[in-house]
Order: C-alpha cells, then structure tokens, then sequence
C-alpha cells in the first residue's frame, strides 16, 4: 500500500464530504452509501459523550439520524471555512475543518469544527473518527 499522502487524503476528504451533503440535501436517499466512506469500529466524540461503533448497523443508524436532522433543518450544503489535513503516518491522517452547514437561501443553520481520522485498511480509506470540538 502507497503512503498516505495530504493532497489524495484531501481528495478523498472532499469526495466524502460531496457524498455526505448529497445525504444530508436528499440528492441520494440512500444513507448505507455513507458506509463507503466510513469505518467499523468508528469513535464519535462531542461534549455529549464519547461513543464507539462496533458494527456497520451502528454506524448506520447514527448517519440516518444525523441526516434526518439535517433534511429537517432545510439543510442545502456545507462550506468549509477552514480546513488542513496533516499526515500523521503512512496510513492515518487528519483532517480538523470548520463548516457553515447551510439553507438554499444561504441562510445558516450551524457551524461545526471537528477533527476527522482518516485510516487506510484493507478496504481502502475510511473515517474511523470524528472529534466535534466545542464551541468556544
């Protein structure tokens, strides 16, 4: 397996990131589709709490919720206002963005800042786990 790299894991971040407004927008209805792009186990930490997956039926409903929450909210798209992906070995990386999530009229519902790992496996890269940092 080739080195990880920050321009291809950026590439892929972005490729995800399309998928994942296309959910969250209702351009594909089909939220197992986000499984392609995430991991099994997968750790997802907020202030709430600190959560592992253990199973793709996990991770699966945790992407329904989210997107069902986003379908509700009007949400359109995503725009990242800042963004850096550093790699950390030769298979892992991370990616720590800040979004604007947004309506079609370019009204803003929230902002995000988290930190995404990014592992490559044996069935190719895969977030294995998203940090939402607090806000300040």
């Amino acid at each position: 397996m080739p080195p990880m790299e920050a321009d291809e894991a950026r590439r892929w971040f972005d490729s995800y990131l399309a998928d994942f407004i296309a959910l969250g927008r209702g351009d594909l209805d089909d939220v197992r589709r986000i499984l392609d792009h995430y991991g099994v186990p997968m750790l997802i930490s907020t202030d709430a709490g600190t959560t592992v997956l253990t199973d793709a039926e996990q991770v699966h409903a945790v992407a329904r919720q989210q997107v069902d929450g986003m379908r509700a909210a009007g949400y359109d798209r995503s725009e990242e206002l800042t963004g850096e992906t550093t790699v950390l070995n030769r298979t892992c990386a991370v990616h720590r963005a800040r979004f604007a999530r947004l309506r079609a009229d370019g009204t803003e519902i929230s902002q995000l800042e988290a930190t995404y790992v990014i592992t490559d496996g044996a069935g190719g890269r895969r977030v294995s786990a998203i940090i939402v940092h607090s806000e300040r």
